[in-house]
C-alpha cells in the first residue's frame, strides 16, 4: 500500500490557476479510467471542489504523481509545479479526514465539504477505480467528518461560502432589506444563497433556463425570471449573485456595460468562475469570488483539539485495519503450517490408525488460529506474523 495525494487550492493558488484543473463531475468520471491506465497505479479517487482538487491515490510504488496528473488533465507541469503539495501515506490521510471535516476548508467548517468528500468516493466507485483500500480511507475520512460535525462547534452556525457572502454584502450595504438581488444558478448553492438573502429581507428573483411545475424547486419567497432575459432583470438590482456549473460566463462585460443602471455589488460563487474579469475594473463596482470570502475568525482551541484527537483515533484504526488485511495471507500459511505440525506428532499418528481425525483437525485448527488472531487485530502485522511463522518452522 502506497498512498499518495496530489493537491492544489486556495492556499497555494488563486482562482485564476485553479480553474483550468476544477472539473465537473462528469469530467472526473473520465479522467479517473486515464489515471488507472497506469500499471502502478492500484486505485484512484479525485477531488474537485471550488476551492481545491485533489488526486488520491494507491500504488504498488510510488510515481511521479505530478507528471501523471499533468499528463491526464493536459497542463503544463513546469507552470504547475510550484502551486502543487505532495502528501504521502500518514499525512495524505491526515489531510482528507481534516478536509472532510471541514479544518482546510477556506471557511473553517464548511458543511458542504462532507458531501463533496462522499460524492468523490462514489464516483470513483463509479468509474471502477475505488479499491478497498480507498474505500476504507474515504469511509474513516467522512466518519472523522461526521463525528466533528456533531461534537465541536465548528457547525452551530453553518459556514458556507454563502453564509460567509451574505455577511459580507449585510456589512457593504450596511443592511440587506428591501435590496433587489437576482441570483442566478438553481443548484444547492444557488438554491441556499437565494434562500438566506429572503431571510435578510431582500426582494430575491432566480433566474432559471426551464421550469417544470412539480421538478424545478424554488425557494419561498423567490421571483422567477428567464435566464435568456437575465440581464433586464439584472439593471433593477443592487446585487448579483451568480453560481452555476456553466463553463462559460453568465454575466459578460460587454452586456453589463450596455445597462442604465449597473449593480453595485457581484458575489460570484462559482468554479470556474460565472462573473467576466473584466467586470472587475467597472468603477463603483465591486466584484467578489470565492477567493474573497475566507474566514478571518479563529476558531475555538479547544474544538481544534477535540477535532485532532477524533482524525488521530480513525487514522489509527484505518491501519489498524490495514495491517490485518495486509496479514491476511500470512494467516493462511499459518494455518496450513499449525495443521502440518499437529499431523506430525506421534499422538496424531498413533490416533490417526484409529479413525481419520484429519477434518476434524483442520477445522479445528481454522477456529483456533482465527479466535486468537482475531483478538490481537490491534498489534497484529505482517513482520510480527512472518517471525511467529518462521518460529514454528523451526520445529519441524
Amino acid at each position: 500500500m502506497n498512498i499518495q495525494m496530489l493537491g492544489i487550492d486556495f492556499h497555494l493558488a488563486d482562482i485564476e490557476k485553479r480553474e483550468p484543473i476544477s472539473f465537473t463531475q462528469n469530467q472526473v468520471l473520465e479522467l479517473l479510467p486515464k489515471f488507472k491506465e497506469d500499471t502502478n497505479i492500484i486505485s484512484c479517487a479525485l477531488l474537485s471542489t471550488c476551492n481545491r482538487t485533489e488526486l488520491y491515490i494507491n500504488s504498488s510504488k510510488i510515481i511521479d504523481i505530478i507528471g501523471l496528473f499533468s499528463k491526464i488533465a493536459k497542463i503544463n507541469k513546469n507552470e504547475y509545479n510550484k502551486y502543487f503539495i505532495i502528501r504521502n501515506g500518514k499525512a495524505a490521510i491526515k489531510h482528507l479526514m481534516e478536509v472532510s471535516s471541514g479544518l482546510q476548508s477556506q471557511i473553517i467548517g464548511d458543511d458542504q465539504i462532507l458531501t463533496q468528500v462522499k460524492t468523490t468516493a462514489k464516483l470513483a466507485r463509479k468509474a471502477g477505480t475505488l479499491d478497498n483500500v480507498l474505500e476504507t480511507m474515504f469511509r474513516r475520512a467522512i466518519t472523522a467528518g461526521k463525528k466533528i460535525k456533531t461534537e465541536t462547534s465548528f457547525y452551530k452556525i453553518p459556514p458556507s461560502a454563502s453564509t460567509k457572502s451574505i455577511d459580507m454584502a449585510q456589512e457593504f450595504f450596511g443592511s440587506l432589506v428591501d435590496k433587489k438581488v437576482v441570483v442566478i444558478g438553481n443548484g444547492e448553492i444557488g438554491r441556499l444563497t437565494a434562500k438566506l438573502l429572503v431571510e435578510m429581507g431582500c426582494h430575491v428573483t432566480v433566474t432559471l433556463r426551464t421550469y417544470r411545475h412539480g421538478q424545478t424547486i424554488i425557494p419561498p419567497g423567490c421571483k422567477t425570471y428567464n435566464y435568456n432575459d437575465r440581464f433586464e432583470c439584472i439593471e433593477n438590482a443592487d446585487m448579483v449573485c451568480s453560481a452555476t456549473t456553466s463553463p462559460h460566463c453568465t454575466i459578460t462585460y460587454d452586456e453589463i456595460i450596455k445597462l442604465n443602471k449597473i449593480p453595485k455589488l457581484f458575489i460570484d460563487l462559482a468554479m470556474p468562475r460565472d462573473i467576466d474579469v473584466k467586470i472587475y475594473d467597472i468603477q463603483n463596482t465591486t466584484v467578489w469570488n470565492l477567493d474573497n470570502l475566507s474566514d478571518v475568525k479563529d476558531y475555538n482551541v479547544y474544538d481544534k483539539i477535540k477535532a485532532d484527537k477524533i482524525i488521530q483515533k480513525e487514522i489509527s484504526e484505518f491501519y489498524e485495519w490495514s495491517h490485518y488485511m495486509n496479514s491476511i495471507p500470512i494467516i493462511s500459511v499459518l494455518k496450513e503450517d499449525i495443521i502440518k505440525r499437529i499431523k506430525f506428532d506421534k499422538t496424531y499418528k498413533e490416533i490417526e490408525k484409529d479413525c481419520d481425525l484429519d477434518y476434524a483437525v483442520e477445522i479445528s485448527v481454522n477456529k483456533a488460529v482465527d479466535l486468537v488472531l482475531n483478538g490481537m487485530k490491534d498489534i497484529i502485522n505482517p513482520d510480527r506474523l512472518s517471525n511467529c511463522l518462521e518460529h514454528i518452522r523451526r520445529g519441524f
